[in-house]
């Protein structure tokens, strides 16, 4: 009876877990781009010759991040 209890109560928190999960995520991506976005408008402002450089390197980990973050997404949905 105490473990068909524990079973339920798991289940449930499991839902918000997930979703909690998935808000973590978006909002840690968010974060990082921003940072990512700062830093390189940042780097540009003090070397105006490597903005090509900076700009490329700003959008492959800005890419990396999303992917990242919308893995964690899905996978939360999985959960759900």
């Amino acid at each position: 009876m105490l473990l068909a209890i524990l079973l339920q109560a798991a289940a449930s928190l499991t839902g918000f877990g997930a979703a909690l999960g998935a808000g973590l995520a978006a909002i840690g991506a968010g974060i990082g781009i921003g940072k990512i976005g700062a830093s390189a408008m940042e780097g540009i402002a003090r070397q105006p010759e490597a903005s090509g450089d900076i700009r490329m390197s700003m959008i492959i980990a800005a890419a990396l991040i999303e992917g990242v973050a919308l893995f964690a997404v899905v996978v939360c949905g999985f959960i759900l």
